[in-house]
């Protein structure tokens, strides 16, 4: 299994942070008997000093080089991801997408109409470059923006709205599509450090509802144990 972890700020990570998806790392070497690889173009962090992906700083420097690779930007959405994922699924041979976007593409750039035609867009350069690819999608989780301003916060159910319907029209058994819940404990209080991204118990709640969706439908590792 060669998993690509696709996404945004909240899945890149900064500075100081160990990253959902170290979280998910060490899930499935706790639970899945492998093998399995974590591959990607990219390996580093967000670094708000420099303003660039340019950082190693991962809160626990013993996470192997190896299992950092992802596809995420920091300011990245379904806007950015299209274009660029077939040949990325291509290069590095992935067969399983765990996807996090759409809060970047609402807030700066697409309305959900717009933004779902993209998700559209990405599951077919997937395909085009590995007819068997798997996704597990997330929903937009709405951030403190969305809590303060009732437009966007009802763009943001509109466009969940649409990405179930994208999810459920596209999925196919060669090609299966998963649409994750949205983390049931999720608060911005506790799961954010900043309104949006997320703290240390987000991390696992995020980690958790991939992993979670890969269990229950495709029998991959174990439930989550945060």
């Amino acid at each position: 299994m060669r998993i690509m972890c696709v996404g945004d700020s909240m899945t890149i990570g900064s500075s100081g942070d160990f990253t959902w998806r170290y979280r998910m790392w060490q899930h499935l070497n706790a639970t899945y008997p492998g093998p399995y690889q974590l591959v990607g173009p990219r390996d580093t962090l967000y670094d708000p000093a420099t303003d660039a992906a340019d950082s190693v700083a991962y809160a626990d420097p013993a996470f192997p080089a190896k299992a950092r690779r992802h596809l995420a930007g920091w300011g990245e959405g379904w806007l950015h991801m299209a274009p660029l994922i077939e040949d990325e699924v291509r290069a590095h041979r992935a067969d399983t997408l765990l996807v996090s976007l759409g809060l970047i593409d609402l807030g700066f750039y697409t309305d959900p109409e717009q933004t779902a035609e993209n998700v559209r867009r990405f599951v077919a350069g997937a395909r085009a470059a590995r007819p068997h690819v798997r996704a597990v999608l997330m929903p937009v989780i709405p951030n403190v923006r969305a809590l303060v301003d009732a437009d966007f916060g009802a763009q943001c159910t509109r466009f969940n709205e649409l990405l179930a319907k994208a999810v459920a029209d596209l999925s196919t058994p060669g090609s299966p599509l998963l649409l994750a819940s949205e983390p049931a404990d999720w608060r911005i209080d506790g799961s954010t450090y900043d309104g949006t991204h997320p703290s240390a118990p987000g991390e696992h709640l995020l980690a958790g509802a991939f992993a979670d969706a890969m269990h229950q439908a495709w029998e991959i590792g174990g439930p989550y144990l945060h």
